[in-house]
């Protein structure tokens, strides 16, 4: 019976052991690798929803900020000798001058924190932005506004960075039995293009509704103490062309009374509570951009070398060549925010319609970011060419036409208006990150170089759009026109060496260095060894 109960264990043990009859796989292995593909479409929609809740916390906060600032009764009764408006000056200043050195320090920091931590990183320098409005202060608002500026450039070039390498990931999740995938080789020429067009698509069409739920504070809470059109606009005669600066004659009260401090407190704190959770989207839901081997390759070419590289990419006549596109990229954002609808919307029908046209123009920019899937079926050129001739019908008609103030008729050519620019918007932003990627598909070690030049200049373009505020509008239209055209210039002589298959000039990436010096190999060192063996002698 013993003998018997043995060889029963022992039966059941060589089955529990054995080859299982019901394991397949290349099913599990297929399982396996659908998962990761979920996973990186879980990182792509990640990436998006949290960059779409940090701009819109900062955006929605900056735009009630410099409202309440402006109007004379607010600073005086609350903030008499502080000087509100030098200090959003220095604040605005901070946001837009300090991304101007940033080419001198993205690439080190995205490579020594990796994609990922930099995304973390610079979502936790906004919400900092946003708890120092609890306690307005020179000491407090132009130090964050400083890091915010500091952040900027490295939080896009990141974002752009980690698009363009989920992409990448997926193709090669979707071809994992492909020889050059299992080797870990440079993938095929155009191999995952189909993918970098759709993931790009997809977070343009979720981050643009960050300029729709800005509006959120401005129209739930400060429009019921915002006057109306009769006193905000008593002063100001034309709109359009004609004007020069942003709204001549604006009445500087705008709030017929002012808003209780425990309400602007509430405000915040909501706005705090959704940066806060930006940051745990970054930091939980999205995954490393690299593999834990590639980051340490990507770091150990020496940090001499990462600095040097993004000036050595501007080499590459293809970098060279869509520059004027990456500044009208910047100036064409800014003055659909800032001048079209403040010269244009505002001077006419009031303040108080402002979250209506930006509304308008996000939820454009959001539909329409769709249409870059056309590039699917259709040449890469035909996103950027279309977004270029509607802005330069567009930038010719504003050009010409300027009315009279406090006329609602005009409301309805406003929106539209608004409409087109966010179709242009749409088509130039997911225009120039899709091509970027798909450029550079093959270079998986140049993406955040590339990335972070596009978004350098969009930086400087930004910071040129804050000192022609009081230029006259015909002269800002100009600099937008003349730009778009040699933009376009550019990017027609671009396309057309890379027909003729003119060799791009790049700069050699050193092999990684991985040096071992520790303390281990110090005490492991000849010296060592032989005193150890004099001792056991």
């Amino acid at each position: 019976c013993e003998n018997t109960r043995d060889l029963k264990e022992i039966k059941r043990m060589e089955e529990f052991l054995g080859p299982q009859s019901e394991y397949n796989e290349e099913e599990e292995e297929r399982k396996y690798y659908r998962r990761k593909r979920l996973g990186v479409i879980k990182n792509v929609i990640a990436a998006s929803v949290g960059a779409m809740i940090v701009y819109s916390v900062y955006m929605g906060l900056l735009q009630m900020q410099l409202i309440l600032h402006y109007d004379v009764t607010y600073r005086e009764v609350k903030y008499s000798n502080l000087g509100l408006e030098d200090i959003d000056h220095k604040m605005l200043m901070g946001i837009n001058v300090t991304p101007i050195i940033s080419l001198l320090y993205t690439p080190v920091l995205i490579r020594f924190l990796g994609t990922k931590w930099m995304m973390f990183l610079a979502s936790g320098i906004y919400a900092l932005f946003v708890s120092t409005n609890y306690w307005e202060r020179y000491y407090t608002l132009v130090p964050s506004a400083v890091a915010i500026g500091v952040a900027i450039v490295p939080f896009w070039a990141s974002l752009g960075n980690y698009i363009t390498r989920m992409a990448q990931q997926y193709y090669e999740y979707v071809n994992y039995k492909e020889e050059h995938v299992q080797e870990q080789k440079k993938l095929p020429k155009g191999a995952c293009h189909r993918y970098i067009i759709v993931f790009q698509s997809v977070f343009f069409i979720i981050f643009h509704l960050s300029f729709v739920f800005a509006e959120f504070p401005m129209c739930f809470v400060l429009n019921g103490y915002l006057h109306e059109n009769e006193h905000t606009l008593c002063n100001v005669k034309y709109c359009g062309a004609n004007i020069s600066g942003i709204i001549p004659g604006f009445n500087t009260t705008v709030l017929t009374n002012l808003p209780r401090s425990m309400l602007l407190i509430m405000v915040e704190s909501g706005l705090m509570g959704f940066a806060f959770l930006a940051m745990i989207i970054f930091l939980m839901l999205c995954g490393a951009a690299y593999r834990p081997t590639e980051e340490i390759d990507l770091r150990s070419i020496g940090w001499g070398n990462i600095f040097q590289l993004p000036f050595k990419h501007l080499r590459d006549y293809r970098l060279r060549l869509l520059c004027p596109f990456f500044i009208y990229s910047g100036f064409e954002m800014l003055f659909a925010v800032s001048g079209f609808s403040l010269s244009y919307g505002v001077c006419n029908l009031g303040l108080k319609k402002l979250w209506l046209l930006i509304v308008v123009y996000g939820l454009s920019c959001s539909v329409f970011s769709s249409l870059s899937l056309c590039l699917l079926r259709l040449p890469r050129w035909v996103c950027l060419v279309s977004g270029a001739v509607v802005h330069v019908v567009l930038l010719v008609a504003l050009m010409v036409w300027s009315f009279p103030s406090k006329n609602p008729e005009y409301q309805g050519a406003l929106l539209t208006i608004s409409v087109l620019w966010g179709l242009g918007t749409a088509l130039n932003k997911t225009g120039i990150s899709t091509l970027l990627g798909m450029l550079y598909a093959e270079e998986k070690e140049r993406l955040d170089f590339v990335y972070t030049i596009y978004h350098w200049w969009q930086a400087i373009a930004i910071f040129i759009v804050y000192l022609w505020s009081n230029l006259p509008m015909r002269a800002k239209l100009s600099i937008l026109l003349a730009t778009l055209l040699l933009a376009s210039y550019c990017y027609w002589v671009m396309e057309r060496r890379l027909a003729k298959d003119v060799r791009p000039r790049l700069p050699r990436i050193p092999r990684p260095r991985h040096k071992v010096t520790s303390h281990i190999v110090w005490w492991i060192s000849p010296q060592w060894i032989n005193l150890a063996s004099q001792r056991l002698d």
